[in-house]
C-alpha cells in the first residue's frame, strides 16, 4: 500500500501563493506518475496537474495551466505544487494521486483564497 499525505495548505490573500507538499509512503517502488487534485465545496473532484517520474513530461489543467507549477523530488518521496495568482476559485481541498487513482486518497490540505 502507499500512503499519501498533503500538507501547505493555509488561508490567502487573492494573489498570493502557497506551496503544497505530497508525501508517499509505504510501498513507494510502485509510484510512477503522480498528480494534484482538487475539490471545491459542491462540487467534484478534478484534476489538477500531472508529472512523471522523470519530471516530464508534466501537464496541467486549463484552468491553472500558467499559474502552478508541479515538480517532484523522488529522493524524498514527495511532490509539490506552486501555486501563485492565487484566486477565489481556487479555493478547496486539495489531493495528491496517480492519475488513475491507483492509490487510497489522503486527507487533502484545504486552500482557501480570500478576495
Amino acid at each position: 500500500q502507499v500512503q499519501l499525505v498533503e500538507s501547505g495548505g493555509g488561508l490567502v490573500q487573492a494573489g498570493g501563493s502557497l506551496r503544497l507538499s505530497c508525501v508517499a509512503s509505504g510501498r513507494t517502488s510502485r509510484i510512477a506518475t503522480m498528480g494534484w487534485f482538487r475539490q471545491a465545496p459542491g462540487k467534484e473532484r478534478e484534476f489538477i496537474a500531472s508529472i512523471a517520474w522523470g519530471g516530464t513530461p508534466t501537464d496541467y489543467a486549463d484552468s491553472v495551466n500558467g499559474r502552478f507549477t508541479i515538480s517532484r523530488d523522488n529522493a524524498k518521496n514527495t511532490v509539490y505544487l506552486q501555486m501563485n495568482s492565487l484566486n477565489p476559485e481556487d479555493t478547496a481541498v486539495y489531493y495528491c494521486n496517480s492519475p488513475n487513482n491507483d492509490f487510497n486518497w489522503g486527507k487533502g490540505t484545504l486552500v482557501t483564497v480570500s478576495s
